[in-house]
């Protein structure tokens, strides 16, 4: 057996070697963890009224309601309305929710960029004191009307970034889509709309989320009760459009967040059709963390004279991940990770594959050795993501199995490890990956299974990262 000792950053377990695979006790501590609060937006409460049944989409658009001459109902739980409410009661649905209190005092930092007082007050009630290096040079030009792209890895600030400049430019009094926002995931849809909800608080818009998994009636209801902001994903726009239940000839302000990771995955014929079918005059951020052949494309095409912004991270990867690699055959890739289990304290931990049928397999081959584990990726319903994201986010599951398009957005503290089971693509996705650990000014570790077919991508990588920030680690010459 070979020498683990120099692996005790991720703390090598007292107790002595067991033949019987992960039989590990789950901590009680970590199940009873609260979970994260979330700002939902008046239009898609779960109290609201205006859940139809009997939906008909020739007539949900009409203004009047059927019994409008009738009293309100006492009772109307569920979503069990037969329509809208009178204009009168309705009104009363849309007035703003109290605002949050301030967490910090206003912050000149952010006074300094232009930023009007209701959005120096909604980013004091974040906590917010210093703006990110992308917000310092995003909110300007966006604030002045320029259309801007920007260059900029995940959890560097973007959707503060935009989110201010947008909510400058809604018009509360008008009821109707001003403005949309493009996202490639579910999961980033629900992060950037909590943002929005919270500036719509201090501006007074409201904001719908259209996101594939749940039906289709949800979003009309919301649409229906009206919003300026729409937060979804292409597809789910797309359809919306075709069915003529959103319009999108008045939005003044696009945004795509993400847009590499959107053509990625096949969005491209889908922002296409948007683009060209909201007005030529609008204000567009693209923001994106690699600028490919087809981002300048699409710059070309559908942004004026664009003001590109560039965010250099001032370290290639996060502080505080021990960065390990082992090579190993791919066919031994799974007993490895035994192995690594079986010695080390895992503890909360991320694990990435390059295909939805790999994350099955390996979840399917977690679960039958007794690990919780559970996996995310795009072909899961809407409710059953969410239940993975909370039971994972309490504590009740130590692995979650995920594609790299899947994990976008997850917002998710204290993971402890990040197991790259696959090699990355690029330098870009391995940064990434590994800054899901270690938040916070926390301490994690990041390790990488590199097979015969892998060497070469893996190669590129450690070129770009430094081969001093990796450490190898050692893996028995045979298993028993």
């Amino acid at each position: 057996m070979a020498n683990h000792s120099h692996l005790s950053s991720i703390g090598t377990r007292k107790d002595p070697p067991t033949l019987i695979f992960f039989k590990r006790k789950r901590t009680t501590s970590a199940a009873a963890e609260s979970s994260t609060a979330t700002l939902l937006a008046p239009a898609e409460s779960a109290s609201h009224p205006l859940h139809r049944p009997d939906y008909d989409p020739d007539h949900h658009h009409s203004p009047v309601p059927h019994d409008a001459a009738a009293p309100a109902r006492s009772r109307r739980r569920r979503g069990r309305g037969r329509g809208p409410r009178p204009a009168g009661e309705q009104a009363t649905v849309a007035a703003a929710p109290r605002r949050p209190d301030a967490k910090i005092a206003i912050p000149e930092a952010f006074r300094a960029l232009g930023i009007d007082p209701a959005g120096l007050e909604a980013i004091a009630a974040l906590g917010f004191d210093q703006p990110t290096p992308i917000q310092e040079q995003a909110l300007p030009a966006l604030l002045d009307g320029d259309d801007v792209v920007g260059l900029a890895q995940t959890g560097t600030g973007k959707t503060l970034a935009f989110g201010i400049p947008l909510a400058a430019s809604i018009d509360p009094a008008a009821n109707h889509v001003q403005s949309i926002v493009l996202v490639p995931t579910r999961e980033l849809a629900n992060q950037v709309r909590e943002t929005l909800d919270h500036l719509g608080q201090f501006y007074g818009f409201r904001t719908v989320g259209l996101v594939g998994g749940r039906p289709l009636r949800a979003d009309f209801n919301a649409l229906t009760n009206g919003a300026q902001v729409v937060v979804g994903t292409p597809g789910r726009v797309i359809d919306h459009l075709k069915r003529g239940t959103l319009s999108v000839s008045q939005v003044h302000f696009v945004v795509l967040d993400e847009a590499d990771q959107m053509l990625d995955i096949g969005f491209a014929r889908d922002i296409d059709f948007i683009l060209r079918t909201a007005p030529k005059q609008r204000q567009t951020a693209l923001f994106s963390a690699t600028i490919p052949e087809s981002i300048r494309r699409l710059v070309y095409r559908y942004m004026r004279k664009a003001v590109n912004i560039s965010v250099t991270p001032e370290q290639r990867t996060a502080e505080g991940v021990v960065q390990y690699f082992c090579e190993v055959a791919e066919r031994e890739k799974f007993l490895a990770l035994r192995h690594i289990y079986e010695n080390r304290s895992f503890g909360r931990s991320l694990v990435f594959r390059r295909t939805k049928i790999g994350v099955d397999r390996l979840t399917s081959q977690l679960q039958s050795c007794g690990v919780p584990a559970r996996a995310i990726h795009g072909d899961l319903r809407q409710g059953e993501r969410d239940r993975v994201m909370a039971d994972f986010r309490s504590g009740r599951l130590e692995f979650l199995i995920a594609t790299n398009v899947a994990s976008r957005g997850l917002d998710i503290p204290d993971i402890q490890h990040v197991i790259n089971y696959d090699v990355p693509q690029n330098a870009e996705e391995y940064i990434h990956r590994i800054g899901r650990t270690a938040r916070a000014g926390k301490t994690g570790a990041a390790i990488t299974f590199v097979s015969e077919w892998e060497l070469a991508e893996w190669d590129v990588i450690t070129r770009s990262i430094g081969q001093a920030e990796l450490q190898e680690m050692e893996l028995p010459t045979r298993w028993d």
